[in-house]
């Protein structure tokens, strides 16, 4: 069976495993991760390369690295969290392992994981929607990685929804990422303590009277223990998401939808108001054959799975 090798750069961690055919990461290990030293994390991906290839044999490598990959899936051309412009990345890699690498973005590798091994391994196509600090995805089209002229597509959470609307992160204002996010969920629930709303007493609690304490995964706990402010945010955060995938459906017209991220973790209580909101903002929607809306199922492992798997087919 073909081993390759799946490598998911992080903010915090480099996390890299084998991976058989069937998806199955046999063996693992991982590095915390050195932003301030972008010359460093080429060396630490080819540290734990070698260390997984000393039980077994591999053919290839395959990494997801959050940013814009070219075309060619060598180089990194921008990374936001790491000082990357123009990183040869395989290259770099390559030469310390002497194994063919390819490079690719972690929310597209992500995407490939769920279509090949999880939520949309029974259909040819995919729309991938992580939900975290920001709003990432991947889109699959035919059984196709839909990747763009220049290797940098589906950069979906600056799809840009509100005019003049919040600043984001790249520049642009209104972006869907600053409403449908995580990032959101808190800057939401933060204008609710400071505005003096009544029914924050429950959150404020929880987060010890520190609204600076109160982050996605409280939100989500004090919405499953019932907390009504709680269950109000994940309900906007999920019209939002709704929203979204609508005007996207509209373009691409997937047959499922994928939500990843921390979406598991809220379940219907989120799902609920992204299925209402996706199916009253579906252009003609009365008229046309609805996505099925998931979630996804490979976690936080679906990049490493999915950058294995797409360094496969180069040495079949």
């Amino acid at each position: 069976m073909t081993l390759t090798i799946g490598v998911d750069i992080g903010g915090t961690k480099i996390a890299a495993g084998v991976v058989n055919e069937e998806g199955e990461i046999i063996a693992r290990l991982k590095e915390p991760t050195t932003p301030g030293n972008p010359k460093e994390i080429s060396g630490a991906v080819a540290k734990l390369v070698l260390a997984l290839c000393q039980d077994h044999d591999v053919v290839a490598v395959g990494i997801g690295a959050a940013g814009f990959v070219n075309a060619g899936r060598s180089t990194v051309l921008f990374a936001p969290n790491i000082d990357w412009v123009d990183e040869p990345l395989a290259e770099l890699v390559g030469k310390q392992v002497n194994l063919p690498v390819i490079v690719e973005n972690d929310a597209n590798a992500a995407a490939w994981g769920e279509f090949r091994f999880g939520a949309a391994r029974d259909d040819d196509d995919l729309l991938l929607v992580t939900v975290g600090t920001g709003i990432g995805g991947g889109i699959i089209q035919d059984g196709v990685l839909l990747r763009g002229g220049f290797g940098v597509a589906a950069e979906i959470g600056h799809l840009r929804i509100v005019r003049d609307g919040i600043l984001c992160g790249c520049g642009q204002h209104g972006c869907w990422e600053q409403y449908g996010s995580g990032s959101a969920l808190v800057r939401m629930a933060r204008e609710r303590v400071h505005s003096g709303a009544v029914d924050v007493s429950a959150l404020m609690a929880a987060a010890g009277g520190d609204p600076a304490a109160i982050n996605g995964p409280l939100i989500t706990r004090m919405a499953q223990s019932g907390d009504e402010l709680s269950r109000d945010l994940l309900t906007e955060l999920g019209r939002w998401l709704g929203e979204g995938v609508a005007t996207l459906a509209a373009v691409l017209d997937p047959s499922v939808v994928a939500f990843g991220g921390g979406v598991p973790e809220s379940g219907d209580l989120l799902m609920k108001s992204v299925n209402e909101a996706f199916l009253t903002h579906l252009p003609a929607g009365e008229h046309r054959p609805h996505a099925q809306l998931r979630i996804a199922t490979l976690g936080n492992e679906a990049g490493l799975i999915g950058a294995a798997d797409l360094a496969r087919p180069q040495v079949s």
